[in-house]
């Protein structure tokens, strides 16, 4: 059966221990962290240096048979020093992750190549992928550019190319890109809806990424193309902020919801 976890970023104001509960609750098999701020003064739950939440979080990853599939968010700016990410690694490995979700941010294309290849090189004995999320706002806007990163930086065993359903609807590229893609170089995806409407601004775009993603099926994104170039047993990160809707369903309920919809879509794209 395909792997369903639930992105933090669906319940980004619970706490890890609630997120691993609500997840259990709801039917997943995994969840994701966001264990590292997205933007300056985004919210983030600092484990690396709070201990009591980090055994919390522990024993309910025990309790509830749910693991860990991907923390974020690693941002490859031009100041990146890849130490600054040890203690954020070290607890992705002791959570018993698999994937790391990292952004590329450097205007300098020798550079981003890299440091992400320095990253992946620190990823690699803790048994974490990095994982490039392409989003059209960052230096890294689309598949083909996803894919000239990997190999600038020599194609590390553990690289990773992260294919996100309002990334994927909002930039170049669609389902031919997406089959394209060389299969050891995939290790989730992300799912989702937005309206069919693009923003025009990377405010807009923003925007619509960080509260207002809609249910897979009920926006104007080819989902079915996008899964239907994915290998059918690929994990799925279900990542569904809604400033609107989830407040008013309540996180169990918002997460359950969300699920229904990504398998029914999902199952649909499965031949």
């Amino acid at each position: 059966m395909r792997p369903y976890s639930l992105a933090h970023l669906t319940v980004l104001n619970l706490p890890p221990p609630a997120v691993i509960e609500t997840a259990h609750a709801a039917g997943y098999t995994h969840a994701g962290l966001r264990l590292l701020p997205a933007s300056p003064g985004g919210v983030f739950y600092d484990l690396a240096n709070n201990a009591p939440l980090l055994r919390e979080t522990q024993s309910r990853l025990k309790d509830t048979g749910i693991e860990i599939f991907d923390v974020e968010i690693v941002r490859l700016g031009p100041d990146f020093r890849v130490e600054s990410t040890f203690p954020f690694l070290d607890n992705a490995a002791t959570l018993g992750a698999r994937a790391v979700l990292v952004a590329g941010d450097d205007p300098d294309q020798s550079r981003l190549a890299a440091s992400y290849a320095a990253f992946c090189e620190a990823a690699a004995p803790r048994n974490l992928t990095g994982d490039i999320e392409f989003m059209p706002w960052t230096e890294v806007p689309d598949i083909a550019a996803a894919r000239r990163l990997v190999k600038a930086a020599g194609t590390p065993a553990n690289a990773g190319i992260l294919v996100d359903a309002l990334h994927y609807g909002r930039s170049s590229g669609g389902p031919e890109a997406v089959a394209a893609i060389p299969r050891n170089l995939l290790h989730y995806g992300q799912i989702c809806d937005a309206p069919a409407e693009i923003p025009t601004t990377v405010e807009g775009l923003i925007q619509t990424a960080r509260q207002e993603r809609l249910l897979p099926g009920t926006g104007g994104i080819d989902i079915l193309g996008m899964l239907g170039a994915l290998p059918p047993e690929l994990p799925l990160s279900v990542e569904l902020p809604n400033f609107k809707l989830a407040p008013a369903r309540g996180p169990l309920n918002w997460a359950k919801e969300c699920l229904a919809a990504a398998r029914k879509i999902a199952e649909k794209a499965t031949p």
